[in-house]
């Protein structure tokens, strides 16, 4: 019973604005199976277990208490469990607890969506499109369609991006069935997103993805994951990345990402700002802050670049690093007004556009 609780305890917030939800919704089939139900009304999850025998019936249960005492029992204990009027009784050996149920007609669960297309990916694959692009959702952003992430789902495959306005990132899985899909958009809310990674971490299955008007559904053995979405219309990323960035630098990943977590030391805690001087074959970093103090690296790099400085956010630029999986990485510049593109060398799945800073 602890494992399919485990999934969806996530999902139920310990504040809630209507008392049910703080519930989680159980039920029995004639089958013997036993499903539990989570939802926050923005996303709900479903897991399911088997059952040694049961009479069918639904009830709800404090989703924290019957977490906290399921986990506390020793992980052999045998569960009975009974409904008498608006209480469950919990048995196991020698132990008895009562917890309070609420009426199973106020729990709001998300039947029939209208689904309008499916894709099969493994989990693995997904897994890594949302922790390639996660970092640079918006967070209470008054353009309320950034504080999410696009699922683009296309003739080739999936890609997933995120904006805040300041930098962009982007990630594609190739996927069978190419030129047989229509192109759809929609957006994950930051909770809906957050919730898969940690439901995909613990499988390496194929996973079912069901796109509706309003809501995005994933299915997977034991478990059904369902967001509501956000209605709005994604900003057209595309004309973001920067075209003519005829001025290519590639560096090692590790030696960039090393060097500007230690310029970063010195960097003005608010702006965040380093300057990345270029000439032929090396990059000099300078950090400033308002102490007066500075940091000065620099590296070798290949480069033709004569003569080019720009700033930018240095945490951007990590956390771009951080989620680029190649060897060495591609800066690709056009003037100091201009956004950076960085790719990975050879890995060129996932894209970054950063925009400049005025230092």
């Amino acid at each position: 019973m602890l494992q399919p609780l485990q999934r969806i305890i996530g999902v139920v917030e310990r504040r809630q604005t209507m008392p049910v939800l703080a519930h989680v919704l159980v039920e029995i089939d004639t089958q013997n199976r036993m499903t539990l139900t989570g939802t926050d009304m923005e996303v709900e999850m479903i897991g399911s277990t088997s059952l040694e025998a049961g009479e069918p019936g639904t009830c709800t249960l404090p989703a924290r208490k019957l977490y906290d005492l399921l986990r506390a029992l020793p992980a052999d204990a045998r569960i009975d469990m009974n409904l008498d009027g608006e209480r469950a009784q919990l048995r196991a050996g020698r132990s008895r607890y009562t917890l309070v149920t609420l009426p199973t007609a106020d729990f709001p669960v998300l039947d029939n969506i209208e689904v309008v297309d499916r894709l099969r990916i493994s989990a693995a694959a997904l897994r890594d499109l949302l922790e390639r692009t996660q970092f640079a959702m918006a967070n209470q952003d008054v353009r309320y369609y950034l504080n999410g992430m696009l699922f683009d789902m296309h003739a080739e495959g999936l890609r997933c991006v995120t904006t805040d306005g300041h930098r962009l990132a982007m990630a594609d899985a190739v996927l069978p069935g190419a030129g047989q899909r229509t192109r759809r958009q929609l957006i994950v809310p930051r909770k809906g997103v957050a919730e898969l990674l940690g439901l995909l971490e613990s499988t390496e299955e194929e996973v079912e993805l069901e796109f509706a008007r309003n809501h995005l559904r994933l299915h997977r053995e034991g478990l059904r994951f369902t967001s509501k979405l956000i209605d709005g219309k994604f900003p057209d990323y595309e004309t973001v990345i920067p075209i003519g960035a005829d001025k290519q630098v590639t560096v090692g990943r590790n030696l960039l990402r090393e060097t500007l977590q230690r310029a970063a030391i010195l960097s003005n805690e608010k702006y965040r700002g380093v300057r990345l001087e270029l000439a032929r074959g090396r990059m000099r970093i300078v950090a400033h802050n308002p102490e007066q103090e500075e940091a000065v690296e620099e590296i070798e790099v290949e480069s033709a670049v004569e003569d080019l400085a720009v700033g930018f956010n240095v945490s951007y630029l990590l956390d771009a690093l951080g989620a680029l999986r190649g060897e060495s990485v591609s800066l690709r510049l056009r003037d100091a007004q201009s956004s950076c593109l960085l790719e990975g060398v050879p890995d060129e799945r996932a894209r970054h556009v950063i925009m400049p800073l005025r230092l």
